[in-house]
């Protein structure tokens, strides 16, 4: 089942075919069914099977950030080591880290977290990014995106501007462009990468080689010191892969990014011609863009100043 590459309603699949939606940052997360307490379907606990319970552990950790494997335990009346089995799968697909006791979505410095996650968070900042960066491409343009789900709602802006080759590695991206009238899509395979919903490796580096974009729009999970950060190498190849077969770089990047660092770093910020940021960000985001001498824009957020 194909994930749909829409801001208002990302739908995303477990490789068991089952389906999570994410509603709004923080809401619960569960399928339609009959009888439900607190977004969740109601039924005894021993109807449960592992995978829908797995489905469930899954939903809660994407909404409620943390979860304590004692709580889950009690909660689905399994044993400690049944749930710590559980959420061993779930990191393996990429869904969540596990922490001392529990497991947790949010991101750290070597972890990225996953598409399902990011895909809900800071929804306004990255409309207004993308409704700022929209007005960068021009009709005929080839244009390059990354595989981040801050170009989401930008992808929806692009058939307005048809006729545009999109070249892309992200799944929802292709999904959301597929068949869509005067958009040449160029789709970048490689391995594909489960956490991210993309493709990735030297198949896809070795694409992107290939072809020539016009601009290119990039985003990462931390900006410090003058440099982009990610916390995957297999990301940060892919990354730099686009940036070498660009003529225009553009940073997209909302202000939480700032002032922070990850793992690998992707690039000096003065190898991008241009940074967007949303309005949100505050004076030392603003100095931290300042100090590294590259042009930036602020996007304005509805609602925001």
């Amino acid at each position: 089942m194909a994930a749909k590459a829409t801001m208002a309603d990302v739908k995303i699949t477990l490789r068991d075919d089952r389906d999570l939606t994410m509603e709004c940052p923080g809401a619960a997360m569960a399928r339609a069914d009959t009888g439900t307490t607190n977004g969740f379907v109601t039924r005894s606990r021993s109807d449960i099977q592992p995978e829908e319970r797995r489905d469930r552990i899954a939903a809660s950790v994407l909404s409620q950030d943390v979860v304590i494997a004692r709580d889950l335990a009690a909660e689905f009346g399994v044993s400690l080591m049944t749930i710590h089995r559980d959420l061993d799968e779930l990191e393996a697909r990429g869904i969540l880290r596990k922490t001392r006791g529990g497991a947790t979505a949010q991101p750290s410095s070597l972890f990225e977290s996953s598409v399902f996650y990011r895909a809900g968070a800071k929804r306004a900042e990255k409309q207004a990014i993308s409704r700022h960066a929209v007005g960068l491409i021009e009709s005929g343009q080839a244009v390059m995106l990354s595989d981040a789900t801050t170009m989401l709602p930008l992808v929806d802006l692009l058939p307005d501007l048809a006729p545009l080759t999109v070249i892309a590695n992200f799944l929802p991206t292709i999904a959301a462009l597929k068949g869509r009238e005067g958009i040449r899509l160029i789709s970048l395979g490689g391995e594909y990468s489960p956490s991210h919903d993309s493709f990735v490796g030297i198949l896809c580096e070795g694409a992107i080689a290939s072809v020539r974009a016009d601009i290119c729009f990039i985003s990462v999970s931390a900006v410090s010191g003058g440099y982009a950060y990610h916390q995957e190498q297999e990301i940060v190849s892919v990354m730099r892969a686009m940036l070498r077969s660009s003529s225009r770089k553009v940073l997209l990047i909302d202000h939480s990014k700032l002032g922070k660092t990850a793992l690998h770093r992707v690039a000096p910020l003065q190898d991008f011609d241009l940074i967007v940021v949303d309005s949100g960000v505050d004076e030392a985001g603003l100095r931290e863009l300042r100090d590294a001498r590259t042009p930036f824009e602020i996007a304005p957020v509805d609602g925001g100043d």
